[in-house]
């Protein structure tokens, strides 16, 4: 009588170990897969679809340059890169905005 109770436990824990085998293989914690690269918030050239325009000295000259930007109906922003101010547009209208940044206004 006692085989009997002897081979479910051990049944059982065979069955256990097989369903605990499956979910860490289809669970697994990943560490072996490669990790996506975090973007530095330093880098210069990381200004994902935006494309620098042109460069100046002061902010007040930043925001006069993307004022006039805003007037031709160009979307930009101003990005700061050590002492320098960056004026960064999308590739579709950097041609545009260069032409507009590039006029002298009387």
């Amino acid at each position: 009588m006692l085989e009997a109770p002897l081979s479910v436990l051990i049944g059982a824990v065979v069955m256990l170990g097989v369903v605990l085998l499956a979910l860490r293989w289809t669970f697994g914690t990943g560490r072996d897969l490669p990790v996506p690269p975090v973007p530095d918030p330093d880098d210069p050239t990381g200004d994902g679809l935006l494309t620098e325009v042109s460069r100046v000295p002061t902010e007040a000259a930043a925001q006069v340059l993307r004022a006039r930007l805003a007037e031709a109906g160009i979307r930009s922003t101003v990005g700061r890169s050590g002492e320098a101010y960056r004026l960064l547009v999308f590739p579709a209208d950097e041609v545009n905005a260069r032409l507009v940044v590039g006029q002298e206004r009387w």
